[in-house]
């Protein structure tokens, strides 16, 4: 049936398009006894700071069912920046319909595999074909009122909740290696991913601008002197040393990196009593081929408490790799699993994803909430860039992250000379 609702205001950040008229169809499929739309409004769904790769909105819709009773339903609609920036990397590899496919092919075939295992899981919130959109999107379930929402990034996750990623976290790894064991390999958009030569030379002047500010923030925290030069001479290099840790080496265990793993991509439930329900993931917009050590160092460097980050940085491991090796054995994968000697190695082999992790994601995860927070300013090099990325550099909280993190790297050989 048509919709009864008449037009609302919108937010600023809402296009024109986006009316209610376009939820019919996605309503009639996800509601029962679906009858007509009452009210539809557009609301930004999260606030500054807490993402900075897609406009997310929250739709929000009072229907009227068949029997005349009235319901309230939500989704999540993730939309492109339209900065010319973003326009061109979309152009080298369009994220949008990466993430389209990963809910639509990936996320299923992967729950899949466990089914026929035996184990129900469910990886993401379901997604919706949004026939008449005007641009590229992601329309997914609001996981909200299932009870699932996020923790608080800038505190870090406690033992339990990280445990409970890196469960999640070992099975779709493992599900990932399965597939590709018994089908063949993912498409050249996951293999490849963002580390394209036709994306090197943005990719290049992107990491340049925030070694820049990175190398200019490192001059005032306690003991730099240890690493500063180290870190001065990676500058030139890191874009190469990107592309050279992206390269698959199909002699190591390799897995599907989620590619975006930290904690606002992560959703938990918990029950009456404070304790973990479930775990759903979000944001499968950058997802990658090759080896786990991508994942691991991305979590467990950003989203951890400081108390824990490198004290239980070995405990994590092996809790990670004890989960693999059992859902592989339940998977019934071919091969054999790669021990714990084998998984640390290869941590060390590619340790520079642990200081891309520092000097990056981790640093979005621990600045207080600003609305200078954008996907701009994060790599802009105007007046409003650059005092983000020091703001982002010299915080009280991740100077005293960083001051322990740093040294930990140099002593594992993370940031010596390439």
């Amino acid at each position: 049936m048509a919709t009864e609702s008449k037009p609302v205001p919108l937010a600023s950040n809402v296009p024109d398009w986006v009316q209610a008229e376009l939820l019919v169809d996605v309503l009639r499929e996800s509601v029962k006894g679906f009858s007509k739309i009452k009210s539809f409004k557009a609301d930004s769904g999260s606030a500054a700071g807490e993402n900075y790769a897609t406009i997310m909105l929250r739709l929000n819709i009072e229907v009227e069912l068949e029997d005349g009773k009235e319901k309230s339903v939500s989704y999540m609609l993730k939309l492109p920046h339209q900065v010319e920036v973003y326009k061109k990397m979309m152009e080298g590899n369009n994220i949008f319909a990466t993430e389209f496919a990963m809910y639509k092919t990936i996320v299923p075939e992967l729950e899949q595999i466990y089914r026929d295992a035996g184990v129900e899981v469910k990886f993401g919130a379901k997604a919706y074909e949004l026939k008449g959109a005007k641009s590229d999107y992601i329309l997914l379930e609001d996981l909200a009122p299932r009870g699932f929402k996020n923790t608080n990034r800038t505190e870090g996750l406690d033992q339990e909740h990280t445990e409970c990623a890196l469960k999640r976290l070992s099975m779709w790894h493992a599900a990932s290696a399965m597939r590709v064991a018994t089908k063949g390999a993912y498409p050249e958009n996951l293999t490849v991913g963002f580390f394209k030569e036709e994306l090197r030379p943005m990719l290049a002047e992107m990491n340049n601008s925030l070694a820049k500010n990175f190398l200019s923030s490192v001059k005032m925290y306690e003991g730099n002197e240890d690493y500063i030069e180290k870190l001065k001479a990676l500058e030139p290099n890191i874009t190469d040393q990107i592309f050279k840790m992206a390269k698959v080496d199909h002699n190591n265990f390799n897995v599907l990196n989620h590619g975006d793993f930290w904690s606002n991509n992560m959703m938990f439930s918990h029950d009456a009593f404070g304790q973990i329900k479930d775990i759903c993931l979000v944001d499968f917009q950058i997802p990658k081929w090759g080896v786990v050590a991508q994942d691991l160092y991305y979590f467990l460097l950003s989203s951890t408490k400081l108390e824990d980050k490198l004290t239980k940085f070995d405990h994590y491991i092996k809790f990670y790799h004890d989960s693999l090796v059992e859902n592989l054995k339940t998977l019934k994968y071919p091969k054999t699993p790669p021990t714990l000697r084998e998984l640390h190695m290869t941590l060390y082999k590619y340790g520079f994803w642990g200081y891309l992790t520092a000097t990056g994601v981790m640093s979005a995860v621990l600045v207080d909430p600003t609305e200078t927070a954008s996907f701009e300013n994060f790599l802009s090099d105007s007046t409003e860039g650059t005092d983000f990325k020091t703001l982002l550099y010299t915080n009280p909280r991740y100077r005293k992250h960083m001051q322990a993190i740093l040294p930990w790297l140099l002593n594992r050989g993370a940031i010596e000379g390439f």
